[in-house]
């Protein structure tokens, strides 16, 4: 048997939605779907992320059982600083002390790991990463 990512739907507060769209369509991902209170976005292959505004009054909490972070792969290293100006234009903080190389994540002493993460106004942890060569 042989599988592939095929899609992540994450239920969200309503009024965030417009988040989530825009972010998506920032780093390449067309609307593929839009209806009341959801929104489903195109990843480069076969693959989409589906936001749903149906949720109960609980908080998310990405250190505890479950999902930590969704990871996006940036092409370069001026993409992944690219989002860092648009989460400022946005006033969406970038937490710890991102953006940054992570020489321990990269594949060796000729590669980097450079990252941006942030949380989505429903906590929803986000990393957006440039993985190759310096």
């Amino acid at each position: 048997m042989q599988t592939r990512f095929g899609h992540i739907q994450f239920n969200v507060q309503p009024a965030h939605l417009p988040f989530y769209k825009d972010l998506l369509t920032f780093l390449g991902w067309p609307v593929i779907f839009e209806g009341e209170g959801f929104v489903g976005m195109g990843g480069p292959a076969d693959d989409s992320l589906w936001f749903g505004g149906h949720v109960k009054p609980v908080s998310n909490d990405y250190d505890g059982p479950g999902m930590n972070h969704i990871g996006l792969a940036a092409a370069s290293q001026a993409d992944v600083d690219a989002v860092v100006a648009y989460l400022a234009e946005r006033g969406v903080p970038t937490l710890f002390e991102t953006p940054r190389h992570r020489p321990e994540f990269s594949r060796g002493p000729e590669d980097t790991y450079y990252q941006v993460m942030f949380e989505s106004p429903d906590r929803i942890l986000w990393e957006v990463v440039y993985t190759g060569p310096k």
